[in-house]
């Protein structure tokens, strides 16, 4: 079986900072059903679709311009036949690189691997929301 962890990288034309700035105004790019603070160390945010999702996030690791880490200390994905809480305890990463060119986002999310139920839909979901929906919301962030 392979344990890969999921990960996908996106390649921007934005400075380091302000990847990172994008990728912590959360309700902006992964969803609205946010609650919580989601810019510095020990901040907790959860989102939460009823019926569907719910995952309770801590940044456990904020370097600004260069990594944010999230570990997700609950989660219930309602849809799963089996362990519902397969999210819980797994990390999503978030690694920025780059130069005055071009800034290099990788995104992984360890313990999402091949074994997991949820991992074909959970995958199509972070290449959506990863590869369009925050590619895009930093890509046009008029803010920058």
């Amino acid at each position: 079986m392979d344990n890969k962890s999921y990960t996908t990288k996106v390649e921007l034309h934005e400075r380091p900072e302000d990847v990172f700035n994008c990728i912590n105004d959360v309700q902006k790019w992964w969803s609205r059903d946010f609650e919580g603070s989601s810019t510095v160390l020990n901040d907790e945010f959860v989102i939460h679709h009823p019926g569907s999702h719910y995952s309770k996030q801590k940044l456990i690791e904020v370097n600004p311009g260069v990594k944010i880490v999230w570990l997700v200390t609950e989660s219930t994905l309602n849809w799963l036949k089996g362990n519902k809480d397969e999210w819980t305890n797994t990390r999503m990463i978030f690694e920025i690189s780059g130069d005055t060119e071009k800034t290099i986002l990788q995104f992984t999310h360890e313990g999402l691997v091949p074994g997991k139920e949820c991992y074909s839909r959970c995958t199509d979901g972070w290449n959506f929301v990863i590869n369009d929906r925050l590619f895009n919301y930093i890509s046009n962030n008029e803010n920058l």
